[in-house]
């Protein structure tokens, strides 16, 4: 069985195993505070552009929930598109806190600067507006779930807005490199630094065995931050881990060099389905493709391929997604894109 159906499938990158390897009779100061840490926020902050403050996490769900929570007061809420992680796929986390997730329509994962304007109008409109929960900040996901892309444009829209509304803008970068390696992209790191309040660059699904860098550019979030790592769990005792990886990721830039590899793989995957006669459901330029099958071609394809299963839609049809990693080996997409060729749409 060829794997497709996630991009945290692996281990990690040989030069990740490799530096945990060689430093690990180092003895450091525990819970981020060793040299390497230190190392990979000189290194983040060198990408970003300026001196923000950086804090390294096990895992993405772990990162919005210690983010969001330590941003929104008792009475608030977070905004985020109704596709949007937080809102689908973590199980109620951010209500565990106490916190709303407060949802927006999206197009094709997205949610506008107009959006945003339009909802905190309508909140403070409302006589009764103390009667509901208050937005507080907003969240996106760069790639979004459908593996598209914000422009430049569009988050610089949202940046302006939610400053002039006083949101903090928090972006889930759970797959940030394979989103700003991607040909689509028209933005840096650095562009993100600068108008996002709190950002993350994932390691979990870009290399790393596990963790996340969380990246703080306002100083109001950043305040007492490492308070709300330790009350959410998140303060590991060998922090070391954590830095080491980054450290290894970006030194050389293997970070990047591995996202564009797999966006690379993404693209020949998607090329295929689309000289073959099938339907893109969305045009995602990244690691995630999503493609609109018929059941049988679902079963067929799952015979040797894994894959996940998005959307069973009422016309019969189903939507299937795709998803390369920066270890995906070449050989597998060859194989899978023989396949499609061999299966065409009807």
């Amino acid at each position: 069985m060829l794997r497709f159906e996630s991009d945290y499938l692996e281990g990690a990158h040989p030069a990740v195993l490799e530096k945990l390897t060689s430093t690990n009779y180092e003895q450091c100061p525990g819970y981020s505070e060793d040299v390497h840490c230190d190392n990979a926020r000189k290194l983040i902050q060198a990408e970003c552009g300026m001196d923000a403050a950086v804090h390294f996490l096990v895992g993405g769900t772990q990162a919005n929930t210690t983010v969001i929570a330590s941003v929104l007061k008792a009475h608030q809420g977070v905004l985020a598109a109704d596709t949007g992680h937080i809102a689908v796929h973590e199980t109620g986390a951010i209500e565990a806190t106490g916190h709303k997730v407060l949802t927006l329509p999206h197009t094709n994962g997205k949610i506008s600067a107009a959006q945003v304007e339009a909802y905190v109008a309508a909140h403070y409109a409302d006589a009764a507006f103390e009667h509901t929960v208050q937005p507080g900040m907003v969240y996106i996901s760069h790639p979004t779930e459908y593996g598209t892309l914000y422009s430049k444009e569009e988050l610089t829209a949202l940046s302006t807005v939610c400053r002039k509304l006083g949101l903090p803008l928090f972006l889930d970068g759970a797959r940030l490199g394979y989103g700003l390696m991607s040909d689509a992209s028209d933005m840096t790191i650095k562009d993100i630094a600068q108008l996002c309040d709190v950002f993350y660059i994932g390691g979990t699904k870009v290399g790393a065995l596990f963790g996340e860098a969380v990246v703080i550019t306002a100083p109001a979030v950043a305040k007492d931050f490492r308070y709300h790592i330790k009350q959410h769990g998140g303060m590991l005792a060998k922090g070391r881990l954590l830095g080491i990886q980054f450290e290894a990721l970006l030194e050389t830039g293997i970070y990047w060099q591995i996202s564009k590899y797999a966006d690379d793989l993404a693209k020949r995957i998607k090329n295929a389905f689309v000289e073959n006669g099938f339907t893109m459901a969305f045009d995602s330029p990244t690691n995630q493709q999503f493609v609109v099958v018929s059941e049988e071609f679902v079963k067929k394809v799952q015979e040797k391929f894994s894959c996940s299963l998005f959307e069973r839609r009422a016309n019969g049809d189903c939507v299937i997604r795709f998803c390369t990693s920066w270890a995906t080996q070449e050989s597998a997409v060859d194989e899978l894109v023989a396949f499609i060729s061999a299966n065409p749409a009807v």
